[in-house]
């Protein structure tokens, strides 16, 4: 089969190797325009664009999908299936173009966790279980016939990273399973059946990751789990932005109100709770580098927010 791939970060890379190492035919690879960012202002090029370049893959990069141009140079690809792996929307004259239609792979067991970041949400959620689904593009995001899905178990430790890490590699197995089903025109379909309360899954923005320590401990410690390594739940120590990657739980009752740090001043730094605390593992305090919480604390003198114990 002639397949157009659309995607653009690191978690979509397996699935289009996967298919290149099976023998598909990947005609053109749709990924986002380069952007300028990190300490230099250079043009960054996306996880997919160095892949396919590596290959020598066909590499479009439009801005927007909706122009004339762009969507004639798709249709003189003539792709039989185009393949979909975190990327964008796309309108009804880019998905509705190939004949076999358009796959998405997304990083959740449709229909719950519909959205951007299915992955974050599962984590900050608590969810015990995750998974992938495959399924036809529709208009409205993320709804169409599902084809496969797979599960993937979510430990209490596990970060957000963890499961995208474990998450891109069920995901490029079950995506081959399924082009592999399209080809042979085999393939299942299944319509989505919500039941119940739709658990959604939007795009997460700096303001939503600061913690708010008027909660329970557990919903805290799942929060700081989904939110890392990206984008990160942060708190405010001395003034400054506290980025925190990982922490332990720790439940019980204590005399301090709820957001008051607690620290030994050499291996412990913590955050009081509604019904415990949150210890600190591993953390960046805006202007430093990542490091552990022991190796932060032999190099910076607490301030007053902190309760020395």
């Amino acid at each position: 089969m002639r397949i157009v791939f659309m995607g653009t970060p690191d978690f979509a890379v397996p699935s289009l190797d996967i298919l290149l190492q099976n023998g598909y035919d990947i005609v053109g690879v749709i990924t986002a325009t380069d952007k300028r960012a990190g300490r230099g202002n250079k043009l960054q090029q996306s996880a997919v664009k160095k892949y396919a370049l590596e290959k020598g893959l066909n590499i479009l990069q439009p801005k927007n999908l909706k122009n004339a141009d762009f969507q004639a140079e798709l249709a003189a690809l003539k792709a039989e299936l185009q393949v979909v792996v975190a990327f964008r929307m796309l309108p009804a004259a880019v998905f509705e173009m190939p004949p076999k239609g358009t796959i998405n792979l997304h990083g959740s067991l449709l229909p719950q966790y519909r959205g951007a970041a299915p992955i974050n949400w599962a984590v900050i959620n608590g969810e015990t279980e995750s998974g992938v689904t495959t399924f036809f593009i529709e208009q409205k995001i993320d709804t169409g016939e599902i084809i496969y899905q797979a599960k993937v178990p979510i430990a209490e430790t596990d970060t957000a990273g963890d499961l995208h890490d474990a998450l891109q590699e069920v995901g490029a197995k079950l995506l081959l399973k399924t082009v592999n089903a399209i080809r042979d025109g085999n393939h299942p379909k299944t319509k989505q059946i919500l039941e119940g309360e739709p658990k959604k899954a939007p795009k997460i923005f700096k303001e939503h990751c600061e913690i708010n320590w008027q909660q329970p401990t557990e919903t805290i410690y799942n929060f700081i789990r989904g939110m890392s390594p990206y984008p990160t739940a942060f708190a405010y120590l001395d003034g400054k932005s506290l980025k925190i990657f990982s922490s332990a739980k720790i439940i019980g009752e204590h005399d301090y109100e709820a957001g008051i740090w607690v620290s030994d001043g050499k291996t412990f730094l913590r955050a009081a709770t509604t019904d415990g605390f949150i210890d600190l593992k591993e953390i960046q305090l805006q202007g430093k580098k990542r490091m552990m919480v022991d190796a932060f604390l032999r190099g910076y003198h607490l301030g007053d927010d902190c309760v020395k114990v």
